[in-house]
């Protein structure tokens, strides 16, 4: 472990050193440029940083060839005991450890992890909702961010997979922006943190075909409003309350953004 910083939760805001949190989705992961260019840039942030992947598309993928069928309820998957298999292979296998390969070939010291290694997540299987059963997903009790700060002060950059656990011996099927910002909320109180969620638009627009219409910053008020004029809507409002979520449990700041623009200076920023 390193000497210059302590791994403490106690440290004053300005010494603690920045750290990033990226998540890439898994349209990006099953994108053969885009992910080349993303590991080439997740690389070339400075400082101690975190991966954090998808892959339900190729989870789809795996799952047809193997003769099961997805289901999908309000876009969340239906995760069945032979789902919870494909996932685990597919998320913290073929997924976590192609991306590990590549950063390690690209000299970053990677470590693949799911939430069950290390115990760094832990979660209880999602209960009954509006009478849909979605099987073995985890909502999340806890991250454990003194463990994940021990390995990056060590030298280690993790790679989050989507799966957690529920510490009695069960993996659980977990939504990738909810590991990255429970993962990013862990790790605020040792390191300033920045969380960048990733995928195939500039940011938030305002209309969701012209990215032209970005919108620059989103603030809790702000976002009250763009929610009840209907101007973001669907996917994307998760993604922005995951990352008021984060703001309020002390990550610094949340920038959504292009795959191709991870360097923190794109994208809609998500403030106090």
């Amino acid at each position: 472990m390193s000497d210059n910083i302590s791994i403490t939760p106690d440290a004053a805001k300005h010494d603690r050193q920045p750290l990033t949190v990226v998540k890439v989705g898994g349209a990006v992961v099953e994108d053969e440029a885009q992910l080349t260019q993303l590991l080439a840039d997740f690389g070339a942030i400075g400082g101690r940083k975190v991966l954090v992947h998808g892959g339900g598309r190729r989870a789809t993928q795996v799952a047809s060839r193997l003769g099961i069928e997805s289901r999908m309820v309000g876009g969340r998957r239906i995760t069945d005991h032979d789902m919870l298999e494909v996932v685990t292979m597919v998320y913290g296998g073929l997924v976590n450890k192609n991306i590990v390969a590549r950063l390690q070939a690209a000299g970053v010291n990677a470590l693949g992890l799911t939430g069950a290694d290390m115990d760094v997540i832990r979660s209880h299987r999602r209960p009954l909702k509006d009478g849909v059963d979605f099987g073995f997903v985890g909502d999340v009790d806890r991250a454990d961010g003194a463990a994940l700060a021990r390995l990056i002060e060590s030298g280690v950059i993790p790679v989050m997979a989507p799966l957690t656990h529920d510490g009695r011996g069960n993996m659980l099927n977990t939504n990738a922006d909810t590991i990255a910002g429970e993962t990013a909320k862990a790790l605020a109180p040792y390191y300033d943190v920045t969380l960048i969620y990733s995928f195939e638009k500039p940011g938030v627009m305002a209309d969701p075909d012209d990215d032209s219409t970005l919108i620059p910053e989103i603030t809790h008020e702000s976002f009250l409003r763009l929610r009840s004029e209907g101007i973001v809507s669907g996917g994307m409002l998760p993604k922005i309350e995951n990352s008021l979520a984060a703001i309020d449990a002390g990550v610094s700041r949340v920038i959504i953004t292009r795959a191709t623009a991870i360097d923190g200076r794109h994208g809609t920023v998500i403030k106090r």
